[in-house]
């Protein structure tokens, strides 16, 4: 893979001066999943690389996606309803596998960080290579999750979906806008929390199966819907208000980065953008897009939003200017113009936008971390031999 300096000089010299600030308040995390991830941390060897543990976790993700793209594709195997009804139904095992990973997922999430200090290996790069796989991750979890409920019966259509997942990406790019502006991460109540229910809600149906979730929780109001509601209710209701009020707080006592209006506003320019070329694309589908290939369409505005996100980080932690426009969003919105004129190549437009997507973000994600490397003489899965 070729390699490219993604980095600049200012860039690096931000990561030399980085130091890490975070605030965790959930009775949760504090009470028990800290306590549980210390006691977990132990049993890892020394020589293991806090990195490795990372993305091996984000491995076990992955590892979901593509297990439920293969049994359901479509996201109709977990429907009764036509045409769900034609589909064969997910397995059991298949359920209890992505507890299973899930679970894998977390802890090892939870532990990087803990291995990192154990082993006196902690750097700019670990949180770096951390909260970059969580960009991708944050996209691949509601994906896999929605297969639970279906498309059909007693869930929400792939359009509402849709904006389901671009609830969920948009606070955590939130989170990141946040500590851009005021130089700490505060980490969400939600998370721990919806972490478990998650690895719950794949536990019940790999013992009781799908069918399970197929009730209405009063009148009109189904599984599905409820998720939707929650998923909302934890946005609205709780993170995006936190998020705001901890830049707004920032500002009142001069503790953040006290940047200008449009300085402060230069990041909410990508998200931005971005959204408005997906919806557009969603709405002017000569195939129906969102419907004929939700779980492609879905990819690729998780792959993009990844490398968007990243790029904030990078931006973030070396505390430079983050860009104006990602270079994904016109080819993006090239896509958009062959969508609306030329619809019969829309399946293969969009096949193309997911594989440049992902192929960039690789790239990006690579070269970054390899930069980085470079440059703190350290190596990315490998702990350095302390008597060197």
């Amino acid at each position: 893979m070729a390699a490219k300096k993604y980095l600049t000089a200012e860039h690096l010299l931000g990561f030399e001066n980085y130091k890490y600030s975070a605030q965790d308040t959930s009775p949760l995390s504090n009470y028990v999943m800290h306590p549980f991830w210390n006691a977990v941390v132990k049993i890892c060897p020394r020589w293991v690389a806090p990195n490795v543990l990372t993305f091996v976790g984000f491995l076990f993700t992955v590892g979901n996606f593509v297990l439920l793209a293969f049994y359901d594709y479509s996201y109709y195997a977990s429907s009764d309803d036509p045409p769900g009804d034609k589909y064969p139904p997910i397995p059991n095992w298949v359920w209890l596998a992505c507890a299973f990973n899930h679970f894998m997922a977390h802890t090892l999430d939870g532990i990087d960080g803990k291995q990192a200090r154990r082993t006196g290996t902690s750097s700019p790069l670990g949180e770096l290579f951390d909260h970059g796989l969580d960009s991708w991750t944050t996209f691949f979890i509601p994906a896999c999750l929605w297969s639970v409920f279906g498309r059909v019966d007693y869930s929400i259509t792939p359009l509402r979906f849709y904006f389901v997942l671009w609830n969920v990406i948009t606070c955590f790019y939130t989170s990141h806008w946040e500590k851009y502006l005021t130089k700490i991460l505060f980490l969400p109540w939600g998370y721990d929390l919806s972490q478990i229910m998650i690895f719950v809600i794949y536990l019940v149906t790999g013992v009781c199966g799908a069918h399970i979730w197929k009730f209405e929780v009063v009148s009109g109001l189904s599984s599905g819907v409820m998720f939707e509601i929650m998923m909302y209710a934890g946005s609205l209701g709780t993170s995006l208000p936190m998020s705001f009020w901890n830049i707004y707080k920032s500002y009142r006592d001069k503790s953040g980065k006290m940047l200008g209006f449009w300085a402060a506003m230069r990041p909410l320019v990508n998200p931005l953008v971005f959204f408005f070329l997906g919806t557009v694309w969603v709405y002017q589908s000569g195939s129906d897009i969102i419907n004929e290939n939700p779980r492609m369409y879905f990819f690729m505005i998780g792959t993009i939003f990844a490398n968007v996100n990243c790029r904030l980080i990078v931006s973030q932690m070396s505390n430079t200017q983050c860009e104006f426009l990602n270079w994904l969003l016109f080819p993006l919105a090239f896509c958009l113009v062959i969508v609306v004129v030329f619809p019969s190549l829309e399946i293969a437009t969009l096949v193309i936008m997911s594989a440049v997507a992902t192929v960039a973000h690789i790239h990006y994600g690579v070269c970054v971390v390899r930069q980085m490397c470079e440059h703190f003489h350290i190596m990315c899965f490998t702990i350095k031999d302390r008597a060197d």
